[in-house]
């Protein structure tokens, strides 16, 4: 019986191990996409930006900036909370404004015929709704001292 227990713990352990992993993949991935488009849109030379991004001419200029200043926060906001266990509940919010600008964007791109470029912003969209989901339920990280410490 004591094995069969502390084989489940080893079990869990593992599980709960690959779960942060997993997040911590994810987050990173997502905090080094939004902080490259993050940055362009919000410091780039928006002629250059409309090159790659066809929307840019057609929305104010505030727009695409506060796009870009929201998408460096919202990656700031999915690394930092989590490294540092300072609020890391921040964490999931983070992930779900960025899963909002991203459900946002779509909803650009149809409106303009784009269809097709949406099946990125889904998949941002599912990451983005995985470290929430993960961060709250399944493996939230506990304020405190950073690891390390």
């Amino acid at each position: 019986m004591d094995r069969v227990v502390s084989r489940t713990r080893v079990d869990l352990g593992q599980r709960s191990r690959a779960m942060h992993i997993a997040l911590w993949a994810a987050q990173i991935l997502l905090a080094v996409l939004f902080l490259m488009t993050g940055a362009m849109k919000a410091f780039m030379p928006l002629d250059e930006v409309a090159r790659t991004m066809r929307w840019v001419p057609d929305v104010p200029v505030g727009l695409v900036r506060f796009i870009g200043l929201a998408e460096l926060a919202g990656a700031i906001g999915l690394i930092l909370p989590s490294a540092t266990k300072i609020q890391p509940k921040l964490t999931p919010l983070a992930a779900i404004g960025l899963g909002v600008v991203v459900l946002l964007g779509a909803i650009l791109h149809f409106t303009r015929g784009e269809g097709a470029l949406t099946p990125l912003n889904f998949i941002l969209a599912a990451m983005a709704a995985f470290v929430a989901w993960g961060r709250t339920q399944k493996a939230p990280i506990s304020a405190g001292r950073a690891h390390g410490e």
